[in-house]
C-alpha cells in the first residue's frame, strides 16, 4: 500500500514526477492535479510553482496521446511564466501530432529565439518545414501565424537556470548532430538546404547574425556536407563572441574542406580571441600556404605575434 501524502505540493509533485518516470503518466497527472488544486486553494501567487505543474501535466497528456488538454496546459504554463521552453516545446509537439503544422513551427521557433542549440526544436523545425514546403508550396513562410518576438529577459532566465537543465539539451544536440551527417541528403534536401543558406547569407547582410545562425543550422539539418554553410555561421558567431561555437564550425567546415581560407581565418581569429596564440599562429600558416599574398590574414599574423611578446 501506498504511504499516504501530506498536504504538499513539493511532495505531491515529486511523487508525480517519479510516477512519471516509471511510466504511470494517468497517475502523475492526477498527482499533479492534487498539487495544482491544493496550490490554488492557498490563495498565495506562486506563478512560477503553478506553471511548472500545468507544463509537468501537459506532459502526461501528451504521452497519452491527450494532444487537447496538453495543449490547453501547456497554454496555462505560457500565461504564468511567458516563453517557457518545456511548455512550449510540448505545445509544439502536441500541434504537430494534430497536423497544425504552422502553429507547431511557431512554438518550435519560439524555442529557438530563446535557446537555438535545443535539439528537439531543430528537429522539429526539419520536420515542419518538410511539411509546410510539401503541403502549402515555396510560399509557405507566407501563411505563417506571426512569431512571437522574445525579449531579452527570457533569454536571460533560460541561461540563469542551473546547468543541470541544460543537460538533456546538450546530450540531445549531440544525437542528432550524429543522426545527421550520417543520413545521405536526397536532392531535395540539398536543394532545400541551399536556400537556407542564402537566406543565412542575406542575414548576414543585413547585420541580423543571430537569425543567420538560425538559417545555417536548419539549413545543416537537410545537408552537412556543404563546408561553407560551416564557416559562414562561424563568422556570426565571431560576430556575436561567441568564440568556442566559432572554432567548432571551422573545424567541421575544414573537415570537409581542408582548403578552406575563410574557415582557416576565422578559425585563426577565434583562437586569438580565446587567447590560444600557438594554434591561431598555426592556422595562419596552414592559410597563407593556400594563398600567399592573403593581406588579411598577413596583418593577422602580425597582431597575433604582437600579442604573444
Amino acid at each position: 500500500m501506498a504511504p499516504k501524502l501530506s498536504d504538499s505540493v513539493e511532495e505531491l509533485r515529486a511523487a508525480g514526477n517519479q510516477s512519471f518516470r516509471n511510466g504511470q503518466y494517468a497517475e502523475a497527472s492526477a498527482l499533479y492535479e492534487r498539487a495544482l488544486r491544493l496550490l490554488q486553494a492557498r490563495g498565495s501567487a506562486d506563478p512560477e510553482e503553478e506553471s511548472v505543474l500545468y507544463s509537468n501535466r501537459a506532459a502526461c497528456y501528451l504521452k497519452d496521446g491527450n494532444c487537447t488538454d496538453c495543449i490547453k496546459d501547456c497554454t496555462s504554463a505560457l500565461a504564468l511564466v511567458p516563453f517557457s521552453i518545456k511548455p512550449l516545446l510540448r505545445r509544439a509537439s502536441a500541434y504537430e501530432a494534430l497536423e497544425k503544422y504552422t502553429l507547431a513551427y511557431v512554438d518550435y521557433k519560439t524555442v529557438l529565439q530563446i535557446d537555438n542549440s535545443v535539439a528537439s526544436a531543430l528537429e522539429g523545425i526539419n520536420r515542419i518545414t518538410r511539411a509546410l514546403m510539401d503541403s502549402l508550396g515555396p510560399e509557405w513562410r507566407l501563411k505563417l501565424p506571426p512569431i512571437p518576438v522574445v525579449p531579452v529577459s527570457a533569454q536571460k532566465r533560460w541561461n540563469s537556470l542551473p546547468s543541470e537543465n541544460h543537460k538533456e539539451t546538450a546530450k540531445n544536440k549531440s544525437k542528432e548532430t550524429t543522426a545527421t551527417k550520417s543520413r545521405v541528403p536526397s536532392a531535395g534536401d540539398m536543394e532545400r538546404a541551399k536556400v537556407l543558406k542564402e537566406e543565412g547569407n542575406e542575414l548576414v547582410k543585413k547585420g541580423n547574425h543571430k537569425k543567420a545562425i538560425e538559417k545555417y543550422s536548419e539549413s545543416l539539418l537537410f545537408s552537412s556536407l556543404e563546408s561553407a554553410t560551416y564557416s559562414n555561421r562561424a563568422l556570426c558567431h565571431l560576430v556575436l563572441k561567441q568564440y568556442k561555437e566559432a572554432v567548432k564550425d571551422c573545424t567541421e567546415a575544414l573537415k570537409l574542406d581542408g582548403k578552406n581560407v575563410k574557415a582557416f581565418y576565422r578559425r585563426a581569429q577565434a583562437y586569438k580571441a580565446l587567447k590560444d596564440y600557438k594554434s591561431s599562429l598555426a592556422d595562419i600558416s596552414s592559410l597563407l600556404q593556400i594563398e600567399p599574398r592573403n593581406g588579411p590574414a598577413q596583418k593577422l599574423r602580425q597582431e597575433v605575434n604582437q600579442n604573444m611578446n
